[in-house]
């Protein structure tokens, strides 16, 4: 039972690599040294670290600027509460390891010590010891005999030793967790049959089956049925095996996570006093209300507040949000994005919302399910500051939030394309090269791609977050959570389709959004090639597609290409001993778009989960291993990661003579990855870890 996601991940395995940036509103030209820039920084197993520059930051006023750096101070207060939300021992092992990190004086140039450092950088990296994007604990590339060893003799190995636990208990404990792969196996356990909650090791639950959960959120009463909260957002449940009963433990001041939800707070309060409107100041302290009570009525009070709120330039997110990380869909993990508008590129995300009506009313899906009036829909392109929680440092490039259906119905959705990032990717991507030539049909393709794709790619996110996730509306009596374990896949998929689908009307080209109809080609060429073949290389050996927004893709292309098949509307062919994947006919698979977007939209307004279900089992989780081994092989040759990251600029008060005046707030981009990680550890940490 989730709530909808409105995170759009980049693909960066190829729809963004080697693209052209001629038609980027938003490039970094007025940061100097730009020439110079190295976008990527770091490299290890499948990851990137990146970093992103913040262009028109001067153009700020100076009480902006002050209001963006309280706001990114609150934003770094959320980290530990993250990594303690995907498992419990994670800030234990996160700390110990740093503590190792930063004391060992013993011979750091062996193949077990670069090991060592390379599992470390990946637990910052997914906030945890579970892969970010598969879910799966990872394996340690340094034996546990070293492990031992370095614990204790690195000065300050035993920093996490709990008072009054022996040192072989504490040592064993980590052991297990780290070495046993029975143990702890996978975050979010989301296989068709599993105990989605027992065999999970997401820190919401403890003590508790699926069942369970499913039937005491059942017997929740909601005080108002067409205002609905958004039940168990922000708390744990914990069963007393003894007595059986349950207790919600509330993450609020005073609660769970009290000590960095207080620091989140005097952040948050500061960066009132610099709101630029007295709306946005109250909707602040509305938030510090929400995080005061941890009351989801108030919740629900500041999201209309903050939906409403479109004239400043700044602008945020922060709380717990999204609820990916539950396999059924209550809990949401924290996150937070600070921003301020891009107004060049802003000016096309508002042409798009403009004409949201329209888009709703020649939407291929049944007229029961469409809204009679679209509301409230606005969008922007933003230029991101500041990154954290669940949106660091692998971010979203949109976001559309609020998530509660009633509050979008009634007052809109807010809609934006992070623009600053989408360019930093590009970059990147033409710094370092990328998979086009390898996995492309063709040097048309190829051609196509260069020409279009950095424009088409943007626009499907626009699409995506500013419409797609907002289009539609449940069938009165629908329960919104009931898809359960397939509502994240299956949302994500409907405001894909819903941008696939319109990418390909000549509406687009009526708008000027696109300059032919030759252009959203570029973005179907790369999306089925990206779902049947290269998001495979983000995958092990073995293993069968786990991530949301990695069965959304699978789910699409499978679907569309097992029923295009009597029109021949896309091939699969060998080439070479290689495999490749060709559109042959581009307006048969926009209506194959159509017609899947029309039933899971049907799907989700009539809570249909068995069919939904079906198609998720069908279509976006299996995986062809003789496809899979060849996949791999071929990316290996390229040397490249495929997913992506980054950590933040750096933002430095200027203060008078007096030392407590601010004059101005300067920006600077460090490039080391792990000095960023252990700043954050020793001055943003405000959760100690679990015993």
């Amino acid at each position: 039972m989730k709530k909808i996601f409105k995170h759009f991940f980049i693909m960066t395995t190829g729809l963004l690599l080697l693209t052209s940036c001629n038609d980027n509103t938003s490039t970094a030209k007025d940061v100097p040294g730009e020439d110079e820039f190295q976008w990527q920084i770091d490299q290890f197993d499948d990851i990137r670290i990146m970093r992103y520059q913040v262009p028109e930051w001067e153009s700020l006023s100076l009480q902006q600027k002050q209001f963006v750096y309280y706001l990114s101070q609150a934003t770094y207060w959320g980290r530990d509460i993250l990594a303690d939300q995907f498992f419990k021992d994670n800030l234990l092992i996160r700390k110990t390891l740093e503590s190792i990190y930063t004391s060992y004086e013993g011979d750091k140039t062996t193949e077990e010590w670069l090991n060592f450092e390379k599992y470390l950088k990946k637990v910052w990296f997914a906030n945890g010891i579970h892969h970010h994007y598969s879910n799966n604990k990872f394996k340690p590339g340094f034996s546990e005999e070293y492990f031992r060893n370095l614990i204790v003799t690195a000065p300050n190995g035993l920093a996490m030793l709990p008072s009054g636990t022996k040192i072989s208990k504490f040592i064993d404990n980590l052991c297990v967790t780290i070495f046993d792969s029975t143990m702890y196996a996978t975050k979010n356990n989301t296989t068709p049959g599993a105990d989605i909650i027992a065999e999970s090791c997401t820190n919401f639950y403890e003590n508790m089956t699926e069942a369970d959960v499913v039937k005491y959120y059942n017997a929740m009463s909601v005080p108002d049925a067409d205002k609905p909260i958004s039940k168990g957002l922000n708390s744990k449940l914990l069963m007393d095996p003894a007595s059986g009963k349950v207790f919600d433990l509330p993450y609020k001041l005073g609660g769970m996570y009290g000590s960095a939800i207080q620091k989140i707070v005097e952040n948050l309060r500061k960066a009132s006093e610099f709101a630029e409107t007295e709306t946005q100041k109250n909707e602040i302290l509305k938030l510090i209300e929400f995080y005061t009570t941890g009351d989801l009525t108030t919740w629900d009070e500041y999201n209309v507040i903050w939906v409403q709120d479109i004239e400043p330039r700044v602008d945020y997110v922060n709380g717990f949000i999204e609820t990916y990380g539950d396999p059924l869909g209550f809990k949401a993990t924290w996150e937070a994005v600070v921003n301020f508008k891009d107004l060049a590129a802003t000016e096309k995300t508002e042409l798009i919302s403009a004409n949201a009506q329209w888009f709703e009313d020649n939407s291929p899906v049944d007229s029961r399910f469409k809204k009679s009036e679209v509301k409230g829909v606005t969008a922007k392109a933003i230029n991101a500051v500041a990154l954290g929680g669940d949106c660091f440092p692998a971010p979203p490039i949109g976001i559309n939030l609020p998530n509660a259906d009633w509050i979008r119905k009634e007052f809109g959705s807010k809609s934006v394309t992070i623009t600053n990032l989408t360019y930093a990717y590009d970059q990147a991507a033409l710094q370092k090269g990328g998979t086009l030539k390898e996995f492309a049909a063709d040097e048309e393709e190829i051609a196509r791609i260069k020409k279009y794709g950095y424009l088409t790619d943007n626009l499907h996110t626009d699409l995506h977050e500013c419409l797609g996730h907002g289009s539609g509306q449940l069938l009165p009596g629908t329960d919104p959570n009931a898809l359960k374990n397939h509502s994240s896949a299956l949302e994500e998929a409907r405001a894909d389709l819903f941008a696939l689908y319109y990418l390909g009307d000549k509406k687009m080209v009526e708008l000027d959004l696109l300059p032919d109809m030759e252009a959203y080609k570029s973005e179907y060429d790369g999306y089925i090639r990206n779902g049947l073949i290269t998001q495979l290389t983000r995958i092990e050996p073995g293993a069968t597609i786990d991530q949301a927004h990695m069965r959304c893709r699978a789910l699409i292309s499978h679907w569309a290409y097992e029923n295009g098949k009597k029109d021949n509307v896309i091939s699969m062919y060998q080439k070479d001993g290689k495999t490749y994947v060709k559109i042959n006919d581009y307006e048969k698979l926009r209506d194959l778009f159509g017609s899947l977007l029309a039933e899971i939209q049907r799907i989700k307004s009539e809570g249909d989960y068995n069919a939904g279900a079906n198609l998720i089992e069908t279509y976006a989780m299996n995986i062809d291993p003789v496809l899979h081994k060849e996949v791999l092989a071929r990316y290996k040759e390229l040397h490249l990661a495929p997913y992506g990251g980054f950590i933040n600029p750096m933002l430095t008060p200027v203060y008078a003579d007096d030392s407590t005046t601010i004059t101005d707030i300067r920006i600077s981009y460090p490039d080391n990855y792990v000095e960023q990680m252990l700043w954050l550890s020793e001055n943003y940490s405000a959760l100690p870890p679990r015993n």
